[in-house]
């Protein structure tokens, strides 16, 4: 099972068991949501601060290096590539920005009046004449733009093509936070919540929809059987991708039409397993007399709220009393 242990997301930590594991899950679940909607509508302090914090948590769970460094670490880069490029990039604003007038500016309504000179009597259209150079100008000089009363520019820094303005950071912090902060709150929720902890939690909070005629139990059950089927499809992929690899099969000579059918081959195979894996199991559930979701259920886990999961939720309305009050948009 090494394809599972090397998976970048969605990989369950069992040891070392930290602070985070021991939280109720409907907690986790709800501090999860809480991260995934805090980002809207907040200004790029408030964006920031969600990644430092969810770093900070990371930091104090005492989460190994190794699994740290394959959580977290190709995410980072991948938000900083982002900020970089959304950073230089147009910032969609067409409008070039002009020089600030003097209020008080008018133009002259009414052209002053100049009294023309007598011409001689033997040149009475003034032919062959040479505009003299001391004929008064009609045109006003051009105003002098005032200085800016404040230090405020738009264009933030420019160095060739290359320009960085003010939408265009403010466009960057929110892409790459908001990339990092789904991301990883959505991982750590996964890295420290077992999946029957994330079903039986999910069960527990929409237990009031039963009122309306929802079939919780019937939704929990169907994804407790989803998360688990996933490695079984992770077991049958390395499975055939090994035994397309100890053939030893030389892809130049075959060519891309025949690598192709070798690949397509493989995919009917994964599918057939797929399919009987799936009927094993329901013959696995038919045989224990499973009929319904309500009978034979095992409780995995018995969901309580201690002393830790009342702190996270005192932690929450802090949480959410700052988004309010600081965390706004600008």
């Amino acid at each position: 099972m090494d394809l599972l242990r090397s998976l970048p997301l969605g990989l369950y930590l069992e040891q070392p068991v930290t602070w985070l594991h021991h939280l109720d899950s409907r907690v986790k679940f709800i501090w999860l949501m809480s991260f995934l909607v805090a980002p809207l509508l907040a200004n790029p302090y408030w964006r920031v601060a969600l990644v430092v914090l969810l770093i900070l948590l990371t930091l104090s769970a005492a989460i190994p290096l190794r699994v740290w460094r394959q959580q977290m670490g190709w995410l980072l880069m991948l938000s900083i590539f982002v900020f970089a490029i959304t950073a230089i990039a147009p910032d969609g604003y067409s409008a070039d920005s002009q020089p600030r007038l003097p209020a008080f500016t008018q133009q002259p309504t009414s052209l002053p009046v100049q009294t023309p000179t007598p011409r001689p009597w033997y040149n009475p259209f003034g032919l062959g004449e040479q505009p003299s150079g001391n004929t008064p100008s009609t045109e006003q000089p051009a105003p002098k733009p005032l200085p800016q009363p404040t230090e405020y520019n738009y264009v933030l820094w420019k160095a060739g093509p290359v320009t960085l303005t003010r939408r265009s950071l403010d466009l960057a912090i929110r892409v790459s936070t908001l990339l990092f902060t789904v991301i990883y709150s959505s991982t750590l929720f996964l890295l420290t919540t077992a999946p029957e902890e994330i079903t039986a939690g999910l069960e527990s909070l929409m237990r009031p929809l039963r009122r309306i005629g929802v079939p919780v139990t019937e939704i929990a059950l169907t994804l407790t059987l989803s998360l688990r089927f996933i490695p079984l499809v992770l077991e049958e992929v390395q499975n055939l991708v090994r035994s397309v690899y100890t053939r030893a099969i030389n892809w130049k000579k075959l060519g891309i039409r025949k690598s192709l059918q070798v690949w397509l081959m493989v995919a009917e195979r994964l599918l057939e397993n797929l399919l009987l894996r799936a009927d094993q199991i329901a013959s696995a559930m038919l045989v224990r007399g499973f009929t319904s979701p309500n009978e034979h259920r095992v409780q995995w886990h018995q969901l309580r709220l201690r002393w830790g999961d009342w702190l996270a939720v005192g932690g929450l309305l802090v949480f959410w009393g700052l988004r309010v009050v600081w965390g706004g948009t600008i």
